[in-house]
């Protein structure tokens, strides 16, 4: 354990999953699941994010969640229908964010340690590890549905520091959502926003975390 300026310097970057190390949804595939399930895309939004908690908490499989919410949307839907939209959903969340990966290589060749921690459903996660070889090059991988708990719950931010074997001042996590943020804050972990590469740029200048970490390109 080192300091720096009387505290401890960092050691781990934490990186959440959707949003961060990948892009945007992939359009084709929410297209796809808006005309399998002809609904309008306010109405999906809604439906979908009410039990996608349930789903990345291990709560509900892949397919249970589409079961359910087809069940509240009204829908009558075959067994190939659903597993179609379990299988867009996959493809969704599986796009790239070549930057923020480069970036995670830099960070390793500089010695620190670095970890996926994300809200992940079964289903996703299958098609991550088909189609993301680079999830091997991270030191710990943490998935909320293998756990049964997910972010912002502190349990989840404290089993991937114990993965780690790092402390929460000797880390830094990054996500899109401000509550996740804001969880590994409490915990005294340093945290952004995520939003692009060149604001994570800006903030670790800003913040003199630039000494300690490499630049985003």
């Amino acid at each position: 354990m080192s300091f720096q300026g009387g505290r401890l310097a960092l050691r781990a970057v934490v990186f959440d999953y959707g949003l961060v190390l990948t892009g945007p949804p992939d359009p084709a595939a929410l297209e796809a699941i808006l005309r399998l399930t002809g609904l309008d895309p306010r109405r999906l939004d809604a439906l979908y994010w009410k039990d996608r908690r349930a789903y990345d908490e291990g709560s509900l499989t892949g397919l249970a969640f589409w079961r359910q919410l087809a069940g509240d949307a009204g829908l009558r839907l075959t067994a190939a229908q659903l597993d179609d939209l379990n299988d867009w959903d996959a493809r969704m969340w599986t796009t790239g964010n070549p930057p923020m990966l480069r970036w995670q290589r830099e960070l390793k060749a500089r010695g620190l340690k670095t970890a996926i921690l994300s809200n992940m459903g079964d289903n996703v996660h299958a098609r991550m590890v088909r189609e993301f070889p680079w999830l091997a090059d991270f030191d710990a991988l943490v998935w909320s549905y293998r756990l049964g708990v997910a972010k912002p719950d502190p349990a989840i931010y404290r089993y991937a520091l114990d993965e780690l074997r790092v402390q929460a001042g000797e880390t830094f996590f990054l996500d899109d959502r401000q509550a996740n943020v804001e969880a590994a804050q409490a915990l005294g972990m340093k945290a952004h926003l995520f939003t692009t590469p060149g604001r994570l740029r800006e903030d670790l200048i800003a913040r003199g975390l630039d000494r300690e970490l490499p630049l985003p390109g």
